[in-house]
């Protein structure tokens, strides 16, 4: 028996990674001095797995970016609009690499990033690769070879990562109508075939060759491809060892297994114990089976008993194979070390419950170790770990009885506004007093290190309350002049006293704990702090209503009050998995229904409650989509349906295809909905047209994850690309999201030139009408 890990965090301890890609970009340090962070934290995450006795230890799971754009410049699939940039040299691969990222705007160049996405059900976000009928394949690196040569510098025998072929096509987007990216596949085998055969003959034992679609429903036609296309591999490149990875869910279709002629095959036995039973008939031929029975997703010390469980009816089932004990997925979406963790914040209790990437390895030797013992039920490992589990089942940290009340008392009319949205829209409309394509943003405003620093230095006792609550106040004050002289109708107050979008309202919540060094990658350079909800969820107290009151204070204008949505604070947590998460997020919904009406009580005229992880919560099994949307659609409801008809409701959603979830979409009845869309070049509107989306909408004018400014003429392309589309009393004009990441003088600019794009349209709308 043998242990593997599947990928670790690339971001290090201490975000490393993060700060060397910024600096990078801002031009403080030198490509060299980049590389060199970078392949820094490669050795010392190699050789802690060394240390931790890994059998399978991966290479090229690191990345300056993202995985999948990584595969996109290994493959060789540039978007032609980046022909202008392709070089030789590092510094033009890395310079190519970033702009398909960030986009980039410098001199002469001007081009638009690549789409962006949510990695199957997670928060990470993967950059989305482009596909043309004429596309061709022409491997801008070689990164899966040299990074395995490199860790062989140091002694270690890496498994290299590979993202495999049809699971990259699949996950790529169409540049062309009715053009379907498996067409490409026998252009792209050869380029794939020739990585593979290089690893081996540089004398890779085993290759990682992640099909993560595998787990989707695949029609009969693309599971008789993978047939095709491994069996093709393997003919191509004898000698090598493939380890077909899968993870998120079961494999849909089991059967396809007997028809793929690979040596391995990675099984998720976290998110799907049951396939387990389900494949066994069909993997009689394969060499090495990995069990992933640790959570790659979450961090809960692992179960050694349920664990074993399945450790033991693999081994009965399966008694010529090579086992190999494995997480469910990469580490990567997990923080780095829980040793790290050192504050009050987090109680004791709670602080044992816990396993982050460096803890996850040492339960993969203790569960090899105690697979292997003869003596089982006496080893001290799994004493200890049997009362764990008892102690964190008993806690009393976890139990709130009047919750469990409060829930089990609510109507199907808790769910429902009083009039349909017409009515309403009649009513905030004459509230409001609105104009025709009003503007807005989306919520918050740059956090520039001054505001961090203020923030640290009000949470280490640098300074008073008082200093604190001024600074926050002139801060506030400034963003709301700014606003009003670039002319936008809706104002927000900028968010600045807020760390993160979901942390600061767990950390107002009771059943909530959080973390000092708990960063996990969502894309890039952007790192999160998942707060961790380990019990019943409550608010003690109003958690925005003092902010936002103040900054309507200061203007006539509507000022929006800012909230995170129910289903998204539970998705962007590591949640309780004691209770089904559709409890606990019934439990947050009222958490945040109460926030909702003390903001209205304060007279917020318009209360935007975010959900941009709503579809991220999508299970990846279509069959079982309806029982997720039925529950998540409620949370939204319960959360905002007890304002009066005049109040406004927005949500905001991140990117996302809404085609196939349209009518869950208009069933969270918000009046309005704001959307990301300049990436896709108003693409993503289609699914509101075709299903006559009933409510105001706001597409995205520009996009806010790249240091682009927009001229007039950009936005106003896009807008009108809305316009002809959504009916113009229905639209609203915003960016694409938040604003914390960019900088003041970029925002400054996009915003007036979106706002004078707006404009123009208005009076040139007006001026036909009249």
């Amino acid at each position: 028996m043998q242990t593997q890990n599947l990928g670790f965090p690339r971001i290090g301890a201490h975000r490393e990674l993060k700060r060397a890609c910024e600096n990078y970009w801002a031009g403080k340090i030198t490509h060299d001095e980049l590389m060199n962070a970078a392949q820094n934290l490669r050795h010392q995450h190699w050789k802690m797995q060394a240390k931790a006795q890994i059998d399978l230890i991966p290479s090229n799971d690191f990345s300056l970016y993202d995985q999948v754009l990584d595969a996109t410049l290994t493959y060789g699939a540039i978007p032609k609009r980046y022909e202008t940039l392709k070089g030789a040299t590092p510094e033009e691969v890395t310079q190519l690499y970033f702009a398909m990222a960030r986009g980039l705007q410098a001199g002469d160049v001007d081009v638009t990033a690549m789409e962006m996405t949510k990695w199957f059900d997670t928060n990470y976000h993967y950059i989305v690769p482009e596909f043309e009928p004429d596309q061709l394949f022409d491997p801008a690196c070689n990164k899966p070879l040299e990074e395995f040569l490199e860790a062989k510098t140091l002694g270690i025998h890496t498994k290299p990562v590979l993202l495999g072929p049809l699971s990259y096509l699949l996950l790529g987007k169409a540049k062309k109508v009715n053009f379907d990216p498996l067409t490409l596949i026998d252009r792209l085998l050869p380029v794939f075939q020739n990585l593979v055969n290089q690893l081996t003959e540089n004398d890779a034992t085993w290759i990682q060759v992640d099909e993560p679609c595998l787990v989707y429903e695949l029609s009969p036609e693309v599971t008789a491809l993978y047939q095709r296309v491994y069996t093709h591999i393997t003919q191509k490149c004898p000698g090598a060892k493939l380890l077909l990875t899968t993870y998120f869910d079961g494999i849909n279709a089991p059967e396809v297994l007997n028809k793929l002629p690979v040596a391995g095959i990675h099984l998720d036995l976290v998110r799907a114990p049951e396939q387990l039973a389900a494949v066994a008939p069909h993997l009689s031929k394969f060499e090495l089976i990995s069990l992933g029975v640790l959570d790659g997703r979450n961090i809960w010390r692992n179960n050694y008993t349920d664990s074993l469980t399945l450790i033991d009816q693999a081994t009965a089932l399966f008694r010529h194979q090579q086992l190999v004990i494995a997480p469910s997925c990469s580490l990567l979406h997990v923080p780095y070390d829980q040793n790290l963790e050192t504050n009050d914040s987090l109680p004791e209790a709670v602080r044992g419950w816990l396993a982050f990437a460096v803890q996850k390895l040492t339960e993969l030797s203790e569960l090899k170790s105690l697979a292997l013992s003869a003596n089982r039920a006496s080893e001290p490992l799994l004493v200890a770990n049997q009362a764990y589990v008892a102690q964190r089942s008993n806690s009393s940290l976890i139990e709130n009885l009047a919750v469990q009340d409060r829930v089990q008392n609510l109507s199907a009319t808790d769910l429902d506004r009083n009039q349909a949205f017409p009515v309403r829209k009649q009513l905030q409309q004459d509230n409001l007093q609105l104009p025709l394509l009003p503007t807005t943003t989306i919520g918050s405003f740059p956090q520039t290190k001054a505001i961090r620093q203020l923030r640290a230095d009000y949470r280490h006792h640098r300074i008073s309350q008082q200093e604190y609550q001024q600074q926050l106040e002139n801060a506030t004050l400034e963003a709301i002049r700014m606003q009003e002289s670039i002319g936008l109708d809706v104002l927000v107050h900028g968010e600045f006293e807020r760390n993160d979008m979901v942390e600061y309202f767990g950390q107002q919540l009771s059943g909530f704990a959080f973390t000092i060094n708990g960063w996990v990658q969502s894309y890039g350079s952007r790192c999160v702090k998942p707060p961790i909800i380990y019990g019943d969820v409550s608010r003690p107290r109003p958690m925005t209503v003092g902010w936002s009151g103040f900054a309507q204070s200061l203007t006539n204008k509507p000022v929006k009050g800012m909230l995170t949505g129910p289903v998204t604070i539970l998705q962007w947590s590591f949640v309780r998995d004691d209770q089904p998460r559709a409890a606990t997020c019934q439990q947050l919904a009222l958490a945040i229904r109460d926030e909702v009406l003390d903001l209205e009580t304060a007279n917020l005229q318009i209360i935007q409650v975010d959900e941009p992880a709503l579809r991220e919560g999508l299970p990846l099994k279509q069959t079982e989509w309806d029982s997720y949307l039925k529950w998540a659609v409620d949370a939204f409801r319960l959360a905002t349906a007890g304002v009066s008809d005049a109040t406004q409701i927005h949500t905001h959603m991140c990117y996302s295809e809404f085609n196939d979830i349209i009518e869950h979409i208009a069933a969270l009845d918000a009046d309005v909905i704001t959307i990301e869309c300049s990436r896709s070049q108003m693409e993503l509107l289609d699914a509101f047209v075709e299903f006559k989306y009933p409510n105001d909408i706001g597409p995205g004018v520009y996009d806010i994850h790249a240091p682009r400014v927009p001229d007039e003429e950009e936005i106003s392309m896009l807008l009108e690309k809305a316009r002809k589309v959504i009916p113009v009393e229905n639209l609203w004009v915003n960016p694409d999201c938040g604003l914390k990441t960019r900088g003041w003088a970029e925002t400054k600019g996009a915003l007036s030139h979106m706002v004078n794009a707006a404009k123009s349209k208005r009076k040139e709308l007006e001026e036909t009408i009249a």
